[in-house]
């Protein structure tokens, strides 16, 4: 039989290579913005959304939140120097416009995530409740980071043009999506009925969501 320290392992290191594609496939859009000297029509709000939402899982992984999540911590590290790179970049051939607006969405984010990080630790006492407060905030603020390609859309439309809208980014968001749909509806999530491994143990150290969320009830058996 195979062990779950295996499957689990597996599991997070699965989670930290499709996320680490993910980061990269902006690479394309980055290339050209840095050719032309100029961001053109593109837009800044994926990458300011993905900066914010791998502050909440560094946040999320860390020892005084969720123990022993040591992959989240690691993948959204990188993660969140990936996109500090493009978003500097992005601020260096933006306009006075874009730049004003990326400065006060940086600020809003900076507030939000010292008001989050003082409330949860002020707030709750338990690794129990604070995984459960920040993990929710992950879903929510990681539902808007995909989503967030489509601010583009009123453009795609009135133009009839999808020249600046990130493609490969959208692509690779929904491959991402569809890979961990996947792995959480897989036969093995079930393995605790065998072993007494749960799933939220085999994905302890996975970077998805739905691994770190599950109900209590879930837990080890004995």
């Amino acid at each position: 039989m195979v062990s779950p320290d295996l499957i689990r392992n597996m599991v997070g290191i699965v989670g930290n290579i499709i996320s680490f594609g993910l980061f990269l496939s902006p690479v394309p859009t980055f290339y050209r913005i840095i050719k032309n000297k100029d961001v053109q029509d593109f837009k800044a709000d994926p990458y300011l959304a993905t900066l914010l939402n791998c502050m909440l899982w560094v946040f999320y992984g860390l020892p005084i939140v969720h123990p022993n999540s040591i992959l989240v911590v690691t993948i959204n590290g990188i993660g969140l120097v990936i996109e500090a790179v493009y978003l500097t970049i992005f601020f260096l051939f933006s306009d006075k416009k874009n730049k004003k607006k990326m400065g006060v969405v940086l600020a809003t984010e900076a507030l939000f995530m010292a008001a989050v990080v003082l409330g949860v630790l002020l707030g709750a006492h338990t690794h129990q409740r604070r995984s459960l407060i920040v993990g929710i905030l992950c879903v929510i603020f990681g539902t808007i980071m995909y989503s967030s390609p489509l601010t583009i859309m009123s453009q795609v439309v009135k133009t009839k043009s999808v020249e600046y809208m990130p493609l490969l980014l959208s692509v690779v968001s929904f491959l991402n999506g569809l890979c961990w749909t996947i792995i959480r509806a897989h036969p093995l999530r079930h393995l605790h009925h065998h072993t007494q491994w749960s799933w939220r143990a085999l994905c302890s150290h996975a970077t998805h969501p739905l691994c770190h969320l599950l109900p209590n009830h879930t837990q080890e058996a004995g």
